[in-house]
């Protein structure tokens, strides 16, 4: 038995407030971990988890344990690395996540040719457009529009994206072009998740709330009903650009466009940053940019 045996396992569940969601990041068994969790309670004599059929929530003592556990955790890990690094092969384990739309179109691409150069390296690529917690559910890497708001991630912007307004020739046959945001009232929104618009006049940013009869949390789904001719849409270039260029879709208010959207790796906050890591950030700098 190693001094070590359950301490990863305790760590992924008091950050996930679950068993089965910490034997997802391990790629273990739920039982396994908390098998493995208990008989660490055992060594230690102390209760670490309060444990109910909904979750699990820690106890003082294992709050105190849990700050310990993630530094001695941090420093294994970055000690590995680096004694693994020395020979400049990039090898393990990376597990990145991105929203699905763009990661289909823009990032794996990048990163599949980058798994090319490094035969060493297995990836665990998730998409989705949920924004996960990638310290607490393990991911090594993220990539992130906008705004960022957590503290603990270190960002590094590789590109940008713009959000344009448009619409299907047929739909303006009918309704003709608006002129102004004004205009848009009244208008058909073929709508996503946000309920807002975001335009800028100047240096002032407005939030247009936009009416319609279709949404959908699916910027492609949006885009089809746009072609479709069931109103106007706002969507980030990257989804309508191709129509725009070949004329399913006209351009509308260009000069009162949002301000463009940073893309951003984000990563834990780590004294050495694996090398798998930054290399891969370097290479979607280069190849997003």
């Amino acid at each position: 038995m190693s001094r070590w045996d359950g301490i990863d396992e305790f760590v992924a569940t008091a950050e996930a407030e679950s068993f089965s969601q910490a034997a997802r990041r391990l790629g273990l068994s739920t039982s396994g971990v908390s098998r493995e969790v208990a008989r660490l309670e055992e060594r230690l004599q102390t209760r670490l988890l309060y444990r109910t059929t909904r979750r699990v929530s820690l106890t003082d003592a294992g709050r105190a344990f849990l700050a310990r556990c993630r530094e001695l955790i941090h420093d294994r890990d970055e000690a590995l690395a680096a004694v693994g690094e020395e020979d400049g092969e990039v090898k393990g384990l990376l597990r990145m996540t991105c929203s699905s739309a763009y990661g289909e179109r823009y990032v794996v691409p990048a990163v599949n040719s980058f798994a090319l150069a490094h035969p060493k390296l297995s990836l665990h690529i998730e998409l989705d457009d949920t924004v996960r917690d990638i310290v607490s559910e393990g991911f090594d890497l993220a990539i992130r529009f906008g705004r960022l708001t957590d503290s603990r991630l270190i960002a590094k912007r590789l590109a940008s994206r713009t959000r344009r307004l448009c619409a299907a020739p047929a739909y303006l046959a009918r309704t003709g072009a608006p002129r102004t945001i004004a205009d848009l009232e009244t208008h058909a929104g073929v709508l996503g998740a946000a309920d807002t618009w975001p335009f800028r006049e100047g240096e002032r940013e407005i939030a247009f709330k936009p009416q319609g009869r279709f949404r959908c949390n699916s910027g492609q789904a949006v885009l089809d009903a746009t072609l479709q001719g069931l109103g106007i849409c706002q969507l980030p270039n990257f989804y309508v650009d191709p129509a725009i260029a070949d004329g399913r879709l006209v351009p509308l208010l260009e000069d009162a466009n949002p301000a463009d959207e940073g893309v951003w790796a984000v990563y834990p906050h780590l004294r050495l940053l694996p090398a798998k890591v930054r290399l891969l950030v370097e290479h979607l700098e280069r190849e997003l940019g």
